[in-house]
C-alpha cells in the first residue's frame, strides 16, 4: 500500500509538472518595423497579437516587444498611418525576433501609389493600385479602376463596357497580363472590355513605357499587370466576403475568398457575382444597359523542396452586357435625327433588369501551370504553360424572331509555352532571358447566318528576349531586346460576289529595343529616362474587317495593304518627396509612330438590311503623341491630405497635318482626404471629396466626326471608409458617391455619346468581412 501511494504521488507530480510547463507563458516576441523603400525604422506602428489581445506601439527606433506569450501559433497585425496593413503568421516555440517590412507608400490620389517595392528594378514609369483601393471599389470593372491613374482614360461603349487607354494607346496596342499571362481574346473591338475580374487581384500595375519586353504580346504602348496575391502559408483557414449595392442600375455584387496553407497543397479560391439593371442619366433611363457577371478563380501551390515549387492557376470569367437600344437605328433619316436628339429613341420611363438584343455574351477561361526551380537566391528557372479559351457572341435586332441567334460568334483558343532563366553577373548585374511560343486558333460559328466581321485564322508566334539591369552607386541602367516571328494563315471571305474563300499567308518579324537609366539625386528624389523602339503588326481586324460591328453601331472596313507600325517612345520622369509631407511625380513623354493604323470615320451613312449605320475604315498615317502626367499630394498633417493630378495629351496626324481622333481630353482631379481619430470601436476612419474637371476636346476638326464634340464638364464625388476589429474578425465599411450633383454630360471617348448622355448620380455602399 505505501508503495502504491508513492507511485500515485510520483505520477501526480509528473502530470503537474507537464501541465505547468504546458502553460508556461514567458516567451517574448520582439522585432523592428522598417520602411520597404528606405529601410528606415517606422515609429508608432501598432503591433497587435490576435487571440491574446496584446499589443504595443513601436518605438522611435522602430523596435517593439510583447512579453508573456504562451507557446502556440498566432496572427500578427501591424498597422501604421500611410502604410498598407501587414498581417503575418508567427509560431512561438521560444523567444522570437522578427523583422517587419512595411509598404510605406506615397498616396497619390485615391489609393494610387508611387512607391510600393524596395529598389524598383525598372527605369520605366509605373503606378500601382493597391488591394485596399480595389476592394473599396468592388463595383468597378478593370478599366474604370485604372482611370484613377494619371495618363489613363477609358474608351467606353456605354456605362458597362469600357477598355483602358494609356497615353492615347488602347486595344491591340496595350498588353494586359492576367497573372503573368497576356490576355488573349477579341481585344481589337472598341466595345470589347477586358475579360478579367479585378477582385482577383492584390495589385494592379501600369508600366507606361513601350511595354515590358519580357512579355509576349502586340504591345506598342503600355503594359497592365493584374496580379493575384500569393497564397498565405498560414495553416489556418482564412477568407473574406465583400458585398456592395449601388443605386444607379440598382446593382449589387458579392465577392468571396477562402485560402489555406497546408503541408501538402496550399489553396485559394475566389468568386464574384454581379448584377445590374438599366443605368440612368441625370434625366432618363438608358434602356437595355444592364449587365451580369459570374467569375471564379482557383490557385494551388505545392512546395516539393526548397528548390522546386509548382503553381496552378485557373479562372473563368462570364458576362452578359446590354447595349443601348437607342443606338441601333432602322433608316438613314432616323439615324440623322438620333445624332441630334436630346433623348435617344426607344427610351422608356421605367427600370428593368431584362437584357435583350442588342447585347453581348462573353466567356473567358484561363489555365496556367508554372514550375519554379531555384538554384540559389540569385539564380532560378521558370517553366510555364497557359491555355485560354475565349467565346464571344453579339446579338443584333433581327427580323423573323431571329434576335436570339448571334450576329457575331467567335471562338478563340490559345496555347502558350515559356522558359525563363534569371541570374546575377557579379553583385550588381541582373540578367534575364527567355523564349516563348504562342499558338492561336480563331474561328467563326456558322450559326449566325451572317458574313463574319473578321475571318478564321491560325497564328504561330515565336519570341525571345534578353534583359540586363545594373546598379552602380546611385545609378541604375537597363537594357532590353526582344525578337518575335509571326506566321498567320487566314481564310477570308471575298468582299465581292460571288463569295469565295481567299487564303492569306502572312509573315512578320518584330524587333523591340528598350534602354533607360535612373538616378537618385537625393535620398527622396529620383529621375528616370527611358527610350523604346517597338513595332506592331497590323491586326486581323485591321486587315480584313468587313461588315457591321453591332457593338459600336458602325460598319468597319479593313485594308489588306496595311503595313507594320514602327514606333519610338521616350519618357522622362521625376518623383520624390519633401520632408515626408509633399509628394510629387512628373512624367513627360513623346511617341512617334510611322504608319499608325486608326479607324477613320468616312463621312458616310450606309443603309443595310440590318439598319442604317455610319461607316469607318482602317487607314494609316504618320502620327505623333505628346503628353504630360502630373500628380502631387501635400500632407498638412497625418490626418489631412490634399492631392491633385493633371493629364495632358495631344495627338497629331503628321501626314495630313490634322489632329488624331480618339485622343482623351485633358483632365484634372482634386482630392481632399481626412482621417478621423481612432475610437474604441472603429479605426482607420476616413472621409474624402473629389472634384474632376474634363476639358472640351478642342484639338479636333468638325469634319472628323459625325457629331459635335461634347462640351467640358465637371463632376463632384465623395467617399468614406472605416473598420472595426472583433478579435480575429475585421469588418470594413465603405461608401462612395459619383456625380453628386447629377450633372448631364457626354464624354468624348464614350462611343454612345452620339445617342445619349453619360450616367448620372450613383451611390455605392459596401461591407467587407475578413477572418
Amino acid at each position: 500500500m505505501p508503495k502504491t501511494k508513492k507511485q500515485i504521488l510520483i505520477i501526480t507530480f509528473i502530470l503537474f509538472s507537464v501541465i505547468v510547463n504546458a502553460q508556461k507563458c514567458d516567451f517574448t516576441l520582439s522585432g523592428v518595423v522598417v520602411d520597404s523603400t528606405t529601410d528606415e525604422p517606422i515609429a508608432n506602428a501598432s503591433v497587435y497579437l490576435e487571440g491574446v489581445n496584446k499589443g504595443v506601439v513601436s518605438g522611435i527606433d522602430g523596435t517593439f516587444e510583447i512579453k508573456n506569450i504562451c507557446k502556440g501559433d498566432y496572427h500578427l497585425d501591424i498597422t501604421h498611418i500611410g502604410c498598407e496593413n501587414n498581417q503575418q503568421f508567427v509560431q512561438i516555440h521560444h523567444n522570437t525576433k522578427i523583422r517587419v517590412v512595411m509598404n510605406h507608400y506615397i498616396q497619390m490620389l485615391d489609393g494610387v501609389h508611387l512607391h510600393g517595392h524596395k529598389a524598383e528594378n525598372t527605369t520605366q514609369a509605373a503606378q500601382n493600385i493597391t488591394s485596399k483601393n480595389i476592394q473599396n471599389n468592388a463595383n468597378e470593372n478593370l478599366s474604370n479602376l485604372l482611370e484613377s491613374l494619371t495618363g489613363v482614360s477609358t474608351l467606353k461603349n456605354g456605362s458597362g463596357i469600357a477598355k483602358p487607354v494609356v497615353h492615347g494607346m488602347y486595344g491591340n496596342r496595350i498588353t494586359i497580363l492576367n497573372n503573368g499571362i497576356a490576355q488573349s481574346g477579341q481585344q481589337w473591338g472598341n466595345d470589347h472590355s477586358p475579360e478579367i475580374d479585378p477582385l482577383i487581384a492584390n495589385n494592379i500595375k501600369v508600366i507606361k513605357g513601350v511595354g515590358a519586353l519580357e512579355y509576349q504580346g502586340s504591345s506598342l504602348g503600355s503594359v497592365v499587370l493584374v496580379t493575384p496575391k500569393e497564397i498565405n502559408k498560414d495553416p489556418h483557414l482564412h477568407g473574406a466576403a465583400n458585398y456592395f449595392v449601388e443605386t444607379n442600375g440598382l446593382g449589387s455584387g458579392l465577392n468571396l475568398t477562402l485560402e489555406k496553407g497546408t503541408n501538402g497543397i496550399d489553396w485559394k479560391i475566389n468568386g464574384t457575382l454581379k448584377k445590374y439593371g438599366d443605368r440612368k442619366t441625370a434625366d432618363y433611363y438608358l434602356n437595355n444597359t444592364g449587365n451580369q457577371e459570374a467569375n471564379l478563380a482557383l490557385q494551388l501551390r505545392k512546395q516539393f523542396s526548397d528548390s522546386w515549387e509548382s503553381k496552378i492557376y485557373a479562372s473563368t470569367f462570364n458576362s452578359e452586357l446590354g447595349v443601348l437600344r437607342g443606338s441601333h437605328i432602322g433608316n438613314i433619316s432616323d439615324l440623322e435625327e438620333a445624332l441630334s436628339r436630346e433623348v435617344p429613341f426607344y427610351t422608356e420611363d421605367s427600370f428593368s433588369y431584362k437584357l435583350e438584343a442588342p447585347k453581348q455574351e462573353v466567356h473567358h477561361h484561363l489555365l496556367k501551370f508554372l514550375n519554379h526551380y531555384k538554384i540559389n537566391d540569385d539564380e532560378f528557372y521558370t517553366f510555364t504553360y497557359a491555355g485560354q479559351i475565349n467565346n464571344r457572341k453579339e446579338f443584333d435586332i433581327r427580323r423573323g424572331n431571329r434576335s436570339g441567334i448571334p450576329a457575331l460568334s467567335l471562338n478563340m483558343m490559345t496555347h502558350f509555352l515559356e522558359a525563363k532563366h534569371q541570374n546575377k553577373i557579379g553583385e550588381n548585374i541582373e540578367f534575364k532571358k527567355g523564349i516563348q511560343y504562342t499558338f492561336t486558333d480563331n474561328t467563326n460559328d456558322s450559326e449566325t447566318g451572317v458574313l463574319p466581321l473578321i475571318p478564321d485564322y491560325l497564328s504561330h508566334q515565336l519570341g525571345t528576349f534578353v534583359l540586363l539591369n545594373k546598379r552602380y552607386h546611385r545609378w541604375m541602367y537597363e537594357l532590353g531586346f526582344r525578337y518575335n516571328f509571326t506566321y498567320q494563315n487566314v481564310a477570308a471571305i471575298s468582299k465581292t460576289t460571288p463569295r469565295e474563300i481567299v487564303n492569306h499567308n502572312n509573315v512578320f518579324h518584330n524587333v523591340n529595343v528598350s534602354a533607360g537609366l535612373r538616378y537618385r539625386t537625393l535620398k527622396q528624389l529620383h529621375w528616370a529616362f527611358n527610350i523604346g523602339l517597338a513595332s506592331r503588326n497590323p491586326a486581323i481586324n485591321e486587315l480584313y474587317s468587313n461588315g457591321l460591328h453591332q457593338g459600336v453601331s458602325g460598319i468597319e472596313e479593313g485594308n489588306i495593304n496595311l503595313k507594320q507600325e514602327n514606333s519610338i517612345k521616350t519618357t522622362f520622369g521625376l518623383e520624390g518627396n519633401v520632408a515626408q509631407k509633399w509628394f510629387f511625380e512628373t512624367l513627360l513623354y513623346h511617341q512617334y509612330i510611322k504608319d499608325y493604323i486608326f479607324l477613320n470615320p468616312q463621312n458616310e451613312v450606309r443603309l443595310t438590311i440590318r439598319g442604317a449605320f455610319p461607316v469607318f475604315a482602317y487607314e494609316q498615317t504618320n502620327a505623333q503623341l505628346i503628353g504630360l502626367d502630373l500628380g502631387t499630394t501635400y500632407a498638412f498633417s497625418d490626418a489631412l491630405k490634399v492631392g491633385a493630378k493633371y493629364s495632358f495629351l495631344q495627338g497629331d496626324n503628321l501626314s495630313e497635318d490634322i489632329p488624331l481622333i480618339n485622343m482623351a481630353a485633358n483632365n484634372a482631379l482634386l482630392t481632399f482626404d481626412y482621417q478621423l481619430p481612432s475610437g474604441n470601436d472603429f479605426k482607420n476612419t476616413s472621409v474624402g471629396l473629389e472634384y474632376h474637371y474634363v476639358w472640351k476636346q478642342n484639338h479636333l476638326l468638325a469634319s472628323q466626326d459625325y457629331a459635335p464634340v461634347p462640351e467640358a464638364y465637371q463632376l463632384l464625388g465623395a467617399k468614406f471608409s472605416t473598420e472595426k476589429h472583433f478579435n480575429k474578425t475585421k469588418l470594413y465599411i465603405y461608401a462612395k458617391a459619383n456625380n453628386l450633383l447629377n450633372v448631364a454630360y457626354r464624354d468624348y471617348l464614350n462611343r454612345l455619346r452620339y445617342f445619349a448622355d453619360d450616367t448620372g448620380r450613383s451611390v455605392t455602399l459596401g461591407f467587407r468581412v475578413s477572418f
